[in-house]
């Protein structure tokens, strides 16, 4: 059964919609009276529900880490900057390269080679 949607718990839904949209293609899906945002993958990935937070949530206090299929990192990350998104130093791992950034709530997120990495 594969992965449908993540729920992120967002203090502006709208800025959390414009910044995934920018920088990760997803389309925002918005319905008359749902106070919930669906970012449509445009690639058949996961979406992303965007859901206003509780004044008691705090902000990038996650155990999870959004992580997104780039095969160059490298110029993703030269991309990114362009549009005002800074990740990290790249990191070289077992055969792949990964940079982390944070969104507009301080959530972790990641682009990875992994996926195209080269298994014997």
């Amino acid at each position: 059964m594969p992965l449908g949607r993540l729920v992120i718990y967002v203090r502006d839904v709208e800025e959390m919609a414009l910044f995934y949209e920018t920088h990760f293609g997803f389309r925002a899906l918005r319905l008359p009276g749902d106070r919930i945002v669906e970012l449509v993958a445009q690639d058949g990935g996961a979406n992303i529900m965007l859901h206003p937070a509780a004044k008691s949530q705090k902000m990038g206090q996650s155990l999870v880490k959004l992580a997104f299929d780039v095969e160059d990192v490298e110029g993703f990350c030269r991309q990114a900057k362009v549009k005002g998104l800074d990740f990290g130093s790249i990191h070289k791992a077992d055969g792949y390269v990964y940079a982390n950034a944070k969104d507009p709530c301080q959530n972790p997120i990641s682009i990875s080679s992994r996926a195209f990495r080269k298994v014997d």
